[in-house]
């Protein structure tokens, strides 16, 4: 197929990559061989090597093989970021597990759902999430229960305040007893043996992972990511920031590793890069701008909602950002003030990628350094990735600046959805994922997402994207986040509904917004309604969620 966008890659980067044969654990083996006594991990103070690391996996691979864990087999990790999140997802793929990544914030319906889908016997996770989980154990087919604390991995003196401040936070202090079926995830490390395993895993047939995706229609459905997926998109990343030097960069790890784009873009690059993970167990604005001026990191993948809120913080100033050298931004569009006042503010390079769970998760990003960057573009496929567009009204592929669906084809393509069958096919066609986002390619092969298919507003007849609509109102100096849905109207169908989230101290009125939009958008695209909102509904990663706006709308 005709790749337009090859032409304007950087000589650095290859137009297609002979990716190794191993399995991710593999190449925590190599970081801990290569770099024993490098700091690997930096948590509230507490640091571990990579060899730390690999010895603590491997203790924790044969206490699940002496569980009774088999090849194949899923452990549900449910942590927030800390050493334990990464000793227990290399620990569980030594043993020849398969990693089911769990968001700590599910409500236990939720979970209940994660957790029946997978088949996970064993459940690795926080003593505060202790009572959940022993709920868990009752109705699911779990069989052990493996709990950690957040002061097992904490220095010498903040281990000693941590029960107080626990108590006050908390209001309770959760003690977990060992039991044959409830294991204490320090007495593990305390006596566990780290020999090295050998489990035969073919990493291009076999799982590493089940990703569930966000769940915006139904319930979630699970992504069968094997090794070599998530290997190729990984080392697709390290090439594509070709400025990087292996075993000397340190990368903030805000975004949460039960999120494919954290685990991809901070963990397993990491550790394939020998990189230093500063690790946050929670998005604090105040905390990430005192932990990078004191840490310096060089590296911060995020998502738009997490720049925006630094960019506000009333104490912006106060604060050196100036070590952040490169930033790929995803999960939801970037819209350009924030881009550019975040490259003021860092001197470092702000970009917008594009991907999904079932890609492990990166298809397009703007170039970094040399290449060519485009405003408003999620820039071109990465090395091995097709892409195209679809036309809506043939099925054919569309004409250039022709919106359409996009549809990816490459490396890091999941296997296909666990257990289901016809939601596989509906979206996997002789290789190619049809992502479910409208947008177009232009002539140059750089790419634009116009909004999701089900997120089209019809109004009058007419196609209106919310993207357009809220990159308008990201431009009022007053606005710190807008999310735009279509609404039932009886004259036009659907018509356009505004949600604003004000900047601290701010004042604006809907008279004010809407004389704005109008002098930039055409007047069917035009909000007839503005809600004012303190904050909007997000995921974990600090994406919007338009849906629940939607529901909200319903009630």
């Amino acid at each position: 197929m005709n790749k337009p966008w090859l032409a304007h890659y950087p000589s650095q980067i290859p137009h297609t990559i002979d990716y190794p044969n191993k399995t991710l654990q593999q190449f925590l083996q190599e970081a801990a061989s290569q770099f024993p006594n490098k700091i690997a991990i930096h948590f509230l103070g507490k640091e571990l090597t990579f060899q730390e690391v690999y010895k603590q996996a491997l203790k924790l691979a044969n206490y699940l093989v002496k569980l009774g864990l088999k090849k194949g087999d899923r452990v549900s990790i449910m942590l927030p970021n800390c050493p334990q999140a990464v000793i227990s997802y290399y620990g569980v793929l030594f043993a020849g597990g398969v990693v089911v990544q769990t968001n700590p914030l599910y409500t236990e319906r939720e979970l209940e759902y994660q957790l029946k889908d997978s088949g996970a016997e064993i459940l690795i996770t926080l003593d505060l999430l202790y009572p959940k989980a022993v709920k868990m154990k009752a109705i699911t087919n779990l069989k052990h229960l493996i709990i950690t604390s957040i002061k097992d991995y904490l220095p010498f003196i903040k281990k000693l305040f941590y029960s107080l401040v626990q108590k006050k936070q908390q209001q309770v202090i959760v003690k977990v007893k060992e039991q044959e079926d409830q294991h204490l995830f320090s007495s593990v490390m305390a006596f566990s043996e780290a020999k090295e395993m050998e489990v035969d895993i073919d990493p291009v047939e076999d799982i590493a992972l089940l990703q569930y995706t966000g769940g915006t229609t139904g319930f979630p459905k699970a992504a069968m990511l094997t090794h070599r997926n998530l290997i190729a998109n990984t080392v697709m990343g390290a090439y594509w920031m070709y400025q990087c030097e292996k075993g000397n960069e340190s990368i903030l790890g805000v975004l949460p590793f039960f999120h494919v784009y954290g685990m991809t873009a901070v963990m397993n690059l990491s550790i394939m890069q020998g990189y230093k993970m500063i690790l946050l167990p929670k998005f604090d604005p105040e905390t990430t701008l005192k932990t990078i001026q004191k840490l310096k990191p060089t590296l911060f993948p995020g998502a738009p909602t997490i720049y925006i809120a630094l960019l506000n913080h009333p104490k912006l100033k106060n604060y050196d950002l100036s070590s952040i050298k490169a930033c790929i931004s995803g999960s939801a569009p970037l819209p350009v003030e924030v881009q550019e006042k975040f490259e003021t503010v860092t001197g470092g390079k702000l970009i917008e990628g594009y991907g999904l769970t079932e890609a492990s998760p990166v298809t397009h990003a703007n170039f970094l350094w040399d290449g060519e960057r485009v405003k408003g573009s999620i820039g071109v496929p990465w090395p091995d990735t097709e892409a195209k567009i679809i036309s809506l009204e043939t099925g054919e592929e569309a004409k250039i600046n022709e919106i359409g669906e996009l549809v990816v084809r490459g490396p890091q393509i999941m296997k296909g959805y666990w257990n289901q069958p016809i939601e596989t096919e509906a979206v996997l066609r002789d290789g190619w994922l049809y992502t479910g986002d409208l947008g177009y390619m232009d002539e140059r092969g750089y790419f634009f997402i116009v909004d999701r298919k089900k997120d089209m507003i019809i109004a009058s007849g007419y196609n209106i994207y919310p993207r357009e609509v809220e990159e308008v109102l990201y431009e009022h100096p007053k606005v710190q986040e807008a999310a735009v849905i279509g609404i039932p109207d009886v004259y036009r169908g659907e018509t356009v509904k505004a949600f604003i989230v004000l900047k601290q101290g701010e004042e604006c009125t809907k008279e004010e917004l809407d004389h704005f939009v109008r002098s930039r958008l055409a007047a069917y695209k035009v909000p007839r309604i503005y809600e004012f909102r303190k904050e909007l509904p997000k995921t974990a990663v600090g994406k919007i969620l338009r849906r629940v706006l939607i529901e909200g709308e319903k009630k």
